[in-house]
C-alpha cells in the first residue's frame, strides 16, 4: 500500500512539474522557420509578426530561412522538430497546399503532420492585364477570351496563381492558355512590353504600375474592395460568384505540440497582429489582415481543409500532376 502512495505521489509530482514546465513557456527563443530565401512575403511576414510575437512572450523570436523545393524542404523539418513550441512553421500556400498536387513526394501531410495555429494575412490575387486588351471587366475578359484564347501568366507551374487561374477558368469559362513565369515578378516586364497580355498575380506586385497606367488590374480576389485601389473591384462584384483568392501566410507547429503551448502561441500572434506597426505595414504591403476566427487554430484548420479541395478539384480539372 505504501508503495502505491508513494507511486502516485511520484507520478502526482511529475504531472505537476510538467504543468509547471508548459506554463513557463516560453523559457528561451522561438525560432520561426520561414521555407522560403530573404526577401518575399513569408520572410517579410515573419519578422513583422515576430517583433510583435517577442514583445508579447518576452522572449526572442527568431527567423531562420530554410528554403528548398518550393517551401517543402522548411516544412518537412518543421513538421519533424520536436513538438515544444520553439519550432514553427511561417507556412504559405506552396507548402501548405499546392506542393501536395505537384511534388511526387513532399515527405510530410500538412494536417496530419503540423498544427495550424493561425493565419496571418492574405495577399489577393488579381487579373491584370495589358491596356491594349479591351477588356475592362471580367465579363468582357471572358467574352474575349472566348473569340480567342489569351495568354495568362503566372509565377510558375504548381504555384498559388496557377491554381487561382485554373479556377477562374473553370468558373467562368475563360479560354486561357497559361504561361509560367520564374515568379510574379519576372512576369511584369513582359506584360508592361506587350509581349504578355494577361496575368494572374498578387495583387501588390502590379499595384504600382496599374496606378501608373502601365497595365491595368481587372479585378481582385478579396472581400472587398482595397483602400489602395478602390476603384478595382473584387471578382466577386465582378459577377464570380464567392470567388476568393490570395497568397496566404500562416503559423503553424509539429503536431504534438501540447494544446497549452499552442494556446500560448495563439494569444501572442492575436497580439502581435493588432499591433499598430503590423497593421501599417501590412497595409503599405498590401497584405490583408484576416478575420479574428482564422487566427486560430480551428478556423485556419479550415481555411486550409477549403483550400486543399479548391486545388485538388482544379488539379484535376487542368491536369496539374507531379513532376
Amino acid at each position: 500500500m505504501a508503495l502505491s502512495r508513494r507511486t502516485l505521489l511520484a507520478a502526482s509530482t511529475g504531472l505537476l512539474l510538467s504543468s509547471a514546465a508548459r506554463a513557463a513557456f516560453p523559457e528561451r527563443f522561438v525560432r520561426f522557420v520561414v521555407p522560403f530565401a530573404a526577401g518575399g512575403n513569408a520572410d517579410t511576414v515573419a519578422r513583422l509578426v515576430g517583433q510583435g510575437m517577442t514583445e508579447a512572450l518576452g522572449q526572442p523570436v527568431v527567423v531562420e530561412n530554410r528554403p528548398g523545393a518550393g517551401g517543402s524542404i522548411g516544412a518537412d523539418m518543421v513538421a519533424k522538430s520536436t513538438p515544444d513550441g520553439y519550432t514553427l512553421l511561417i507556412g504559405p500556400n506552396g507548402p501548405l497546399v499546392n506542393n501536395q498536387f505537384i511534388q511526387a513526394k513532399v515527405g510530410y501531410e500538412t494536417l496530419k503532420d503540423l498544427a495550424p495555429i493561425g493565419l496571418t494575412g492574405i495577399v489577393p490575387h488579381a487579373l491584370v492585364v495589358h491596356p491594349s486588351l479591351p477588356a475592362r471587366t471580367i465579363a468582357e475578359f471572358v467574352a474575349l477570351s472566348k473569340q480567342q484564347p489569351i495568354d495568362v501568366g503566372t509565377s510558375g507551374y504548381g504555384s498559388a496563381t496557377h491554381f487561382t487561374l485554373e479556377r477562374f477558368a473553370a468558373q467562368t469559362g475563360a479560354s486561357v492558355v497559361h504561361v509560367p513565369y520564374r515568379s510574379g515578378g519576372a512576369l511584369m516586364p513582359d506584360l508592361i512590353g506587350g509581349n504578355s497580355r494577361a496575368a494572374m498575380t498578387e495583387f501588390s506586385i502590379p499595384l504600382a504600375l496599374h496606378l501608373e497606367g502601365k497595365v491595368r488590374i481587372v479585378a481582385i480576389g478579396a472581400e472587398k474592395r482595397s483602400a489602395l485601389a478602390p476603384e478595382v473591384p473584387t471578382m466577386i462584384e465582378s459577377g464570380v460568384a464567392g470567388f476568393l483568392a490570395g497568397s496566404y501566410v500562416g503559423v503553424l507547429a509539429p503536431a504534438a505540440t501540447p494544446a497549452d503551448v499552442i494556446a500560448r502561441l495563439q494569444k501572442a500572434l492575436v497580439v502581435a497582429l493588432a499591433s499598430r506597426v503590423v497593421l501599417d505595414q501590412f497595409a503599405k504591403l498590401g497584405i490583408d489582415v484576416v478575420s479574428p476566427d482564422l487566427m486560430t487554430p480551428a478556423g485556419f484548420t479550415e481555411f486550409i481543409k477549403t483550400d486543399l479541395a479548391l486545388c485538388r478539384e482544379a488539379a484535376k480539372v487542368a491536369g496539374i500532376k507531379p513532376n
